[in-house]
């Protein structure tokens, strides 16, 4: 279970839409910093600030190889964000099946008899 700050970080790193576009990057494989950056119309300072980010909400991991950072998508913690929305998921499922069922209701009270 995410702690509150854990699900805090997670949630910002997932808020920016650049770092959403390095994640579906790294779902593909690990890859090169530089190679993660080139998308991207910004400087190589700027990429690793985002992967900082990513990599402080425990959502990616970086290595070096050489003289190469690598960086590597960590899904376990995508995973773990994903269970906490999912426990959300069964009280909006019931929710809409009261909705289905009292709209079922108005209907039947609305036929001609």
């Amino acid at each position: 279970m995410l702690s509150e700050d854990e699900l805090d970080r997670a949630f910002a790193a997932l808020a920016d839409p650049t770092r959403r576009a390095i994640l579906a990057r790294l779902a593909a494989g690990e890859a090169a910093v530089a190679e993660v950056g080139s998308p991207f119309a910004m400087s190589q300072p700027a990429v690793s600030k985002h992967l900082k980010v990513l990599e402080g909400a425990g959502l990616i991991s970086r290595h070096r190889q050489a003289r190469q950072r690598f960086c590597r998508l960590e899904a376990r913690r995508l995973r773990d964000v994903s269970d906490w929305l999912g426990s959300y998921r069964e009280f909006w499922e019931e929710s809409f099946e009261r909705l289905d069922d009292y709209l079922e209701e108005l209907q039947k009270e609305e036929e001609p008899s």
